[in-house]
């Protein structure tokens, strides 16, 4: 009598499922970006990618945003992790969370007293790096509980007048608050 050997079939890590998860994310995000192209009522099919609008692309990014968070939610639900982990890990290395947060603070950091920007990092003595790392680590910490917790905890907060200027002019408008823009007309 021949015995057959038996096999164990392993369960896959959760890296290896995190990967599929990662893949249909993805795969739902292409199919919603070509869905939005083949139906030809938002973007005509025969469009070249160089003559879209800025509209037009931010619809294609919304589609594929939306589908991308969709599968991930239906991540978080299939293994019962809190959706905000479940958007917020990417499988990117860094990740986008995190890296949006350091981005966060680098005028801050280049604002630090007593950096010679003009010296090669390399170059500075082991008390200032440390000092420099340690201030980073500060401005860092603060911007990721600013990011996870909200409620004002930033580390440089900006005024209304400020937001409304920078929102002004990334739309195209005047680099104006609403208020300057009703300065009444003397006549």
């Amino acid at each position: 009598m021949i015995m057959a050997t038996k096999r164990k079939i392993g369960a896959p890590t959760p890296r290896a499922l995190d990967d599929i998860w990662q893949r249909r994310a993805t795969a739902a995000a292409i199919v919603a970006v070509r869905e939005m192209i083949r139906d030809g009522d938002a973007i005509p099919p025969a469009t070249p990618a160089s003559q879209l609008s800025d509209l037009e692309l931010g619809w294609l990014i919304a589609a594929s945003l939306f589908a991308w968070i969709k599968t991930r939610a239906d991540q978080a639900s299939a293994e019962g992790w809190e959706t905000e982990m479940a958007l917020r890990i990417t499988g990117l290395d860094p990740e986008p969370w995190d890296a949006g947060a350091v981005e966060s603070i680098l005028p801050e950091l280049a604002a630090l007293p007593d950096v010679d920007w003009s010296k090669p990092i390399t170059s500075w003595p082991k008390d200032q790096m440390v000092s420099f790392l340690l201030e980073a680590l500060r401005l860092i910490t603060a911007a990721m509980i600013a990011r996870d917790v909200g409620g004002g905890i930033t580390t440089r907060g900006k005024s209304l007048e400020e937001m409304q200027r920078v929102a002004a002019a990334e739309a195209g408008g005047p680099l104006m608050t609403p208020g300057e823009l009703n300065d009444p007309i003397g006549f």
